[in-house]
């Protein structure tokens, strides 16, 4: 993440310096800086706006997590992270139905590797164990995302 700053910084000294504008001929130059400012822009404003949160927090994936999220805001673009044992447990991705009957759709496929990552959508996120009698015992999570 530093080279971006850098960068980003670089770009704005020298377009600072009027060497950036892109006026008359042979502006490919001037063109090829304003492309890297947005480029910057956009980099910049991604890295900004996501946030990358162990589910569970130093306890991962684990029995009694669906009261984890309280506290907490998530938007849209933010990563979950299931950090838990692969022989013991999994993630599935559900519906608010699932969430509550505590079942996963036939044919919805298990997160299996213990280190998973999800990116949240906007609106309600749901997710289970689907190992028997998990999600009943506790381990699901609703996360809301703006």
């Amino acid at each position: 993440m530093e080279w971006l700053n850098f960068l980003c910084e670089r770009i704005q000294s020298v377009m600072a310096q009027g060497r950036g504008s892109a006026r008359g001929r042979g502006s490919s130059g001037g063109a090829a800086v304003l492309a890297l400012v947005l480029l910057c822009v956009l980099l910049h404003g991604e890295f900004a706006e996501s946030a990358v949160y162990t589910v569970g927090d130093s306890g991962g994936w684990s029995f009694n997590t669906a009261n984890w999220p309280k506290g907490k805001r998530f938007r849209a673009g933010d990563v979950l992270v299931f950090k838990y044992s692969p022989k013991a447990h999994n993630v599935v991705p559900v519906s608010a139905a699932g969430y509550n009957s505590c079942s996963a759709p036939r044919g919805v496929r298990a997160l299996t590797t213990g280190n998973d990552r999800v990116t949240l959508k906007r609106g309600a996120n749901y997710f289970i164990c689907s190992f028997p009698g998990h999600c009943q015992a506790g381990m699901k999570v609703a996360v809301t995302a703006a």
